[in-house]
């Protein structure tokens, strides 16, 4: 397999599995529709989500125009102008790097694709909601934008119900996007047990995550089992797998792309853990420190703890004691807590775990048996997602949390 790095490559006219047989032995070029998402996959799947959310946002309205404004407007926006759609992408191209879809094949892996959006869009929601987080990329998240609605009525209380709400509407328009592609059968139940086990893993590591805060569970064990089930098995593992699904794979070679995406979508989280507490707000769109303000188990603050207390550094347990969980802490805390994560050496040892965790993945994925020029772009995907391909004159960064905002413009 080659070593092309950049994701965001456009397709040459002969890309991947450029020709194929049609009757009399004759060769025509991919489908259309293949063509285009080869080009531009993330505006592609950003075109079929301007058009399912237009009709579902007029579904939304004709049922209730005040839900419909307040609730639908917010998911539809937020969905339309989300970020990288990073998911949509590795799907694409593990379908890419398995076969070259036909017409039908290809509409139905974007609409998967779209689906996916959708479930992200109510797992951030969500969790914004459960971190009482106020920003989501670089402007007020959901509820806090409900709440300023509404004034001195919108209580904390109105509006993070409402934002479950608006959660709970985009995960229902991601399940109808989903039952309402067509495919054969012996597919769509293969592409239905993921989609199970991936909602499943969702909703236990987001418990995870919520259940190590409300016990200060500060083991590396489950800091490590919540950012699998959390974020890194639907991040990468769980839309590889879809897309070797769509493309009709072996379970075989299904089952080693799923195992290829697994240690980059670790490597995802654990980069994600870094900029929430290292990162600069103006690139993440989040304030920094939030993690360690909600008391989240993560590896990073495990790694920490352990060293700190078996190497008898009190002081530095005490100030990771006294830090989570604490939502007033001061940003003179904040660094405090930054201090001990660099001269514990725990901020460098997730570094490098990163690092092993995206080779890990990149060697998997160098094994199989794929497409040379869509395997490339799925290089470059896995590498993306780990954080480990940055930006000229930048540190890496991590593909969710951009500036910019979904709240700022009508998806029609």
């Amino acid at each position: 397999m080659g070593r092309t790095e950049d994701p965001t490559a456009t397709a040459a006219p002969d890309g991947p599995h450029t020709t194929r047989a049609g009757p009399g032995g004759a060769h025509h070029g991919p489908h259309p529709q293949v063509v285009a998402a080869d080009r531009d996959i993330n505006g592609t799947v950003g075109a079929l989500l301007h058009t399912l959310l237009a009709e579902r946002l007029r579904e939304a309205c004709a049922t209730d125009p005040v839900s419909g404004r307040d609730i639908a407007e917010r998911i539809a926006r937020f969905t339309s102008l989300g970020g990288r759609r990073l998911r949509p992408a590795l799907l694409w191209w593990a379908l890419r790097a398995c076969a070259l879809p036909d017409g039908d094949r290809a509409r139905a892996a974007l609409r998967v694709g779209a689906a996916v959006e959708l479930l992200q869009t109510c797992a951030l929601v969500h969790d914004d909601v459960m971190d009482s987080s106020r920003l989501r990329r670089g402007r007020p998240a959901l509820h806090v934008s409900l709440a300023d609605q509404y004034g001195a009525a919108g209580t904390d209380l109105f509006a993070g119900a409402a934002a479950v709400l608006a959660g709970d509407l985009a995960l229902a328009w991601a399940e109808d996007t989903l039952a309402e592609t067509e495919l054969p059968d012996p597919v769509r139940r293969r592409v239905r047990a993921v989609w199970r086990v991936m909602r499943g893993e969702m909703v236990a590591g987001q418990y995870l995550d919520l259940h190590g805060q409300v016990t200060a569970d500060r083991s590396a064990l489950l800091a490590l089992r919540t950012a699998r089930l959390k974020s890194a098995q639907y991040s990468a593992s769980r839309p590889l797998e879809l897309g070797a699904v769509l493309a009709g794979a072996e379970p075989a070679l299904t089952r080693r792309l799923a195992e290829a995406g697994a240690p980059a979508g670790l490597a995802f989280q654990l980069r994600d853990d870094l900029l929430g507490v290292f990162g600069d707000p103006s690139r993440t769109g989040k304030p920094a420190g939030d993690d360690i303000r909600e008391g989240k188990p993560t590896l990073l603050v495990a790694l920490a703890h352990a060293r700190a207390t078996a190497r008898g550094r009190l002081a530095d347990v005490a100030v990771l004691e006294a830090a989570l969980g604490d939502p007033a802490l001061t940003p003179a805390g904040l660094d405090a807590v930054r201090e001990v994560l660099e001269s514990t050496g725990a901020r460098a040892a997730v570094e490098e775990r990163i690092g092993r965790m995206a080779c890990r993945a990149l060697a998997r994925l160098d094994a199989l048996p794929l497409d040379p020029v869509a395997g490339e772009r799925l290089r470059g995907l896995l590498r993306l997602a780990a954080g480990t391909t940055p930006e000229p004159g930048h540190t890496p960064h991590h593909p969710e949390r951009e500036a910019g905002h979904a709240d700022t413009a009508r998806p029609h």
